[in-house]
């Protein structure tokens, strides 16, 4: 079993809902409740790229 890296810990989650540790290397954890899914590490910079492109990438292709 991997280590959880505080994944529970309350202060590793901002306003409840945006997981930031910057200890944890993953750039996708689990949700607080397993069963809503997955979410992003904001404190690991792939996140931030990821997110852009989920961003970018629809609007590009509405107005081509």
């Amino acid at each position: 079993m991997s280590k959880d890296f505080q994944h529970d810990n309350p202060s590793n989650w901002k306003w409840g809902v945006f997981y930031f540790n910057k200890k944890d290397p993953r750039f996708i954890v689990h949700k607080q409740v397993e069963a809503l899914g997955w979410t992003f590490n904001f404190a690991h910079p792939v996140s931030f790229v990821v997110l852009a492109l989920l961003v970018i990438i629809p609007i590009v292709w509405t107005f081509s």
